[in-house]
């Protein structure tokens, strides 16, 4: 009975540890296109056949400060997400079927700006 709880508990362990890791790992959809590292975090842009999609990631999360994240299809408007977050401004998500994309990301006063990439 013992052996049963326990192998139960560590089952669980392990399986909540690896939905948050995976879940952590990214919040796009589709393959890495273009990680962009900075001060205070790192831009990361995603990739689709349709779309494109961008978060901005912060190298230290946990306390509240000002996150924001852009991107922006050729000759389109760009999506932004933009607030005070402990962690991660977006997932913003873009329609970019044969399109470039340019992506920037802010975090605690810090800016990084692709230029027109994926093309």
């Amino acid at each position: 009975m013992f052996a049963l709880a326990l192998t139960t508990a560590l089952g669980l362990l392990v399986g909540g540890v690896e939905a948050s890791t995976a879940e952590a790992a990214s919040v796009c959809a589709g393959r890495p296109a273009k990680t962009v590292k900075f001060a205070t975090g790192e831009l990361r842009v995603y990739r689709t056949r349709d779309y494109a999609c961008a978060t901005a990631v912060a190298t230290a999360p946990g306390k509240r400060r000002r996150m924001s994240v852009q991107i922006q299809p050729r000759g389109g408007r760009p999506v932004v997400d933009s607030g005070t977050f402990t962690q991660r401004a977006g997932p913003v998500t873009v329609h970019a079927l044969n399109r470039c994309v340019r992506a920037s990301g802010t975090i605690a006063g810090r800016t990084v700006t692709t230029s027109w990439i994926l093309c």
